[in-house]
């Protein structure tokens, strides 16, 4: 049975605005707007970026309906719905399931540190219960696991598992993973400075923080290297690294919705355990964006 494609290109992984009430959807849906018109091929909701660990389960879900319903169904919505907790994770993708989300996007467990036949245990349970595709997200400097590229190969048998986002940052377990599973599951960078050499690899695309403030420039990046044009694409990848570095200079998301609050489009509000921005990475992100013109 032919797999799923849910996208190539650029998936913008949203930040959540918030306001002294809670989640802004003004805010959010202006948001959404702006990233479909800019051309995005996907967003992913309520994941990392998206603060999805402060999030209580009814935000979540509101958030997750808000943006499907917001969308309009022009470009897929994948819903964030992992969790240290797998019966959490099977509930919350179930929901996005029933809620006319494109794909569940879920993180391996973090904390927990499960070994390799507990993620697979873990992911393939959530994928017998997922009625939509799953894509499966590896962050290990953010979980503390790390999947390997042997247990890519054995979920990839998996029928709705369809796609990898790989931020582990060490290129070569993720050629060996490109070499096991790369005619199986779709690949995306998770790691915006790493988008080119996952294309060259033959990733689809990236499912990206950076595009929350330069989409235009972040889909450009993808569509010059699928038109051939290399060094375009070359020239993208480099042109960005300073605003991708600053970006990531403190936790993301928080460079990301200080970005955001200074193009007046969110307030720059995050939940505890996050906090604003701190000095002096602060004045570097303005520099970078007033280098680009977006200040």
């Amino acid at each position: 049975m032919e797999k799923k494609h849910i996208f190539t290109g650029t998936a913008t992984a949203l930040v959540t605005p918030m306001n002294e009430g809670g989640v802004d959807y003004e805010a959010l849906g202006k948001l959404i707007d702006w990233q479909i018109a800019s051309g995005v091929k996907a967003l992913v909701v309520c994941a990392t970026t998206g603060e999805a660990p402060t999030l209580t389960d009814n935000e979540h879900c509101k958030v997750l309906e808000f943006a499907i319903r917001r969308s309009g169904h022009k470009i897929p919505i994948i819903a964030g719905t992992g969790s240290n907790d797998t019966s959490h994770a099977i509930m919350m993708s179930q929901f996005a399931c029933a809620i006319g989300a494109d794909a569940v996007l879920c993180v391996t467990p973090y904390y927990n540190r499960p070994t390799q036949s507990g993620l697979i245990a873990s992911y393939s349970a959530i994928a017998d219960a997922a009625s939509a595709p799953v894509i499966l997200y590896n962050v290990p400097s953010r979980t503390g696991t790390n999947i390997e590229p042997e247990t890519y190969g054995v979920l990839a048998e998996h029928p709705n598992i369809v796609a990898i986002k790989e931020a582990n940052s060490r290129l070569p377990k993720m050629m060996e993973t490109f070499r096991i599973v790369g005619d199986r599951l779709d690949v995306y960078s998770g790691n915006d400075d790493q988008t080119l050499p996952i294309l060259a690899m033959g990733g689809k695309g990236v499912i990206s923080v950076l595009s929350n403030v330069v989409p235009v420039q972040t889909v450009a990046l993808c569509e010059k290297f699928f038109a051939g044009d290399l060094k375009g694409a070359q020239k993208l990848q480099l042109d960005l690294l300073p605003l991708i570095q600053a970006l990531f200079s403190q936790t993301n998301p928080i460079p990301a919705k200080a970005a955001l609050a200074r193009m007046g489009l969110i307030e720059d509000r995050l939940r505890l355990p996050l906090t604003p921005m701190e000095e002096p990475f602060r004045s570097k992100l303005y520099n970078r964006m007033a280098e680009l013109g977006l200040i």
